[in-house]
Order: structure tokens, then C-alpha cells, then sequence
């Protein structure tokens, strides 16, 4: 038990919280903890978000489709993490992406109306949630202010940049050819050429339906010191 408090605190959501605090919250909240089997999905892309996930054992593939395009973006999140908390609240309240268990994990589950509880019950989660939201529209804001040429090499760029969780691993895109050259805007022959360039500066690797990304920060640096 004590190890799982140790993983809660260190969530962005949980930071700065007495453990006190937290135990005191697990005895009067409901906290669900789930295992999920290897492979076993935990939630899928358009189902709605009605309670905030923690991965607080093992780890969590995450799989995005892009709608009407045989494009799959694929992550990694490894405990302790949190998932899609960004669509609890809002406009759009359906999951983005499908998360798969990779490997067993464990889930820690809070209905949203527990967690306003939690939230009403000490500032600093208040604070921390804001913080969480607010730095992710930041990300997204200067992935997109970074633009300057609208290469390919900077769509793919902005494309990873907004759409990987902090943290993620074991980035891969599965894509057919024609749709990944639509989904970035270009003709074949420039696709291939730029990912060749990206593979020989050791960013990506790839093959004829799957890129691997290697090195994220190496890709956003390379825009930004244009």
C-alpha cells in the first residue's frame, strides 16, 4: 500500500500532497483499482471520459486513428502516469485514442464527481490540474508557433510535438503510404525523401508501412533553430 502511495504522489496531479492527505482521500473516496491483462483494452477512441485514470503499475499503449486514413499513432505511458485528463472536462469529452495494456498493469479509477470532491478538498490539487491543463495547451500553442517553412520534416514535427504525451516511449506510426503523404500535405517522392533524411540524422526509422520515431527533442530542435 505504502508503494502505491509512493507512485500517486509522484503524479503531476497528486504532487505536493500530504500522504495524510491522500490516505484520508482513499478511505472516503471511492478509488478503484483495476488489472488489465497484456493486450486487454482499458478504453476505447470515442468512448466518453467519465473518470480519471491513473497507470499506477506496468504501462499503457496508447493508439490514435486519424479519421478516414489508414494512419495509426501509437505511445507508450509507463507508471505512474495519468490518462487523457485533459477530456474530462470540456467541449469534447470523448476519448481520443484507444489504451492497451501492454504487458499487465494496474489502473487506478475515480469517477469526475469524486475527484471535484477531491479537488474541493485541498487547493493544491486545484492548482496541479490547472497546471497540467495549462501546460498542455502551452505545448500545443508553441509546437505550433515554431512553424516557419511548412516542410514536411516541420507537419511532422508539430504533428508529434501536439499529439505525444509528455513522456511517452516507444513512438511508432503504422501508416499506408498515399494516406500518410495526405495526412502531411505532400506528394510521395518529397515523403520519402524527407524521411530518408530524418532516418540518415538518426530521428526515425521506417519502412514502407511504419515509422519508428527515435529522437523527438533532436526532431523539435532542428525546426525551431531554423
Amino acid at each position: 500500500m505504502n508503494s502505491m502511495y509512493q507512485q500517486l504522489m509522484q503524479l503531476p496531479l497528486f504532487q505536493g500532497v500530504s500522504t495524510e492527505k491522500i490516505t484520508a482521500l482513499v478511505e472516503k473516496l471511492p478509488f478503484h483499482f483495476l488489472k488489465f491483462a497484456d493486450g486487454e483494452r482499458i478504453f476505447t477512441a470515442g468512448d466518453p471520459c467519465t473518470h480519471l485514470k491513473f497507470i499506477v503499475s506496468g504501462q499503457v499503449r496508447l493508439e490514435t486513428p486519424f479519421s478516414n486514413l489508414r494512419v495509426v499513432l501509437s505511445q507508450v505511458l509507463v507508471s505512474p502516469h495519468v490518462l487523457a485528463a485533459e477530456y474530462l472536462f470540456g467541449r469534447e469529452t470523448l476519448y481520443p485514442y484507444t489504451a492497451i495494456a501492454d504487458g499487465s498493469c494496474g489502473i487506478l479509477q475515480l469517477l469526475k464527481s469524486d475527484y471535484i470532491k477531491m479537488v474541493n478538498s485541498d487547493k493544491v490539487f486545484l492548482f496541479n490540474i490547472l497546471n497540467y491543463l495549462s501546460s498542455g495547451c502551452q505545448r500545443s500553442a508553441s509546437s505550433a508557433i515554431a512553424v516557419r517553412d511548412g516542410s514536411v520534416t516541420e507537419r511532422l514535427a508539430t504533428l508529434l510535438d501536439t499529439l505525444l504525451v509528455p513522456g511517452a516511449a516507444d513512438v511508432e506510426i503504422s501508416y499506408k503510404q498515399k494516406d500518410l503523404c495526405n495526412l502531411l500535405g505532400t506528394q510521395r517522392t518529397t515523403l520519402v525523401a524527407t524521411l530518408d533524411r530524418l532516418s540518415d540524422e538518426d530521428i526515425i526509422e521506417y519502412d514502407s508501412g511504419k515509422l519508428k520515431l527515435i529522437d523527438l527533442p533532436k526532431l523539435i530542435q532542428i525546426i525551431r533553430n531554423r
